[in-house]
């Protein structure tokens, strides 16, 4: 895997991770001012898409 995808998947990880924590903090009614405050297949999906962060990262760090 080339450095520029390797950086290009790193930095969408981080996205995943950012955007998951939000939708987390929001769906358990932490991080207010959202439609999706309160809501907790907010917090469900948000925890998917900081899991899924979490993989890319790992599989991006792998040495091969």
């Amino acid at each position: 895997m080339s450095q520029s995808i390797k950086f290009a998947l790193r930095v969408v990880a981080v996205f995943f991770i950012v955007i998951g924590t939000i939708w987390i903090l929001q769906g358990i009614n932490i991080l207010p001012g959202s439609f999706m405050t309160g809501q907790i297949q907010w917090a469900y999906r948000g925890g998917i898409a900081a899991v899924v962060g979490v993989v890319l990262l790992l599989v991006t760090r792998r040495r091969r």
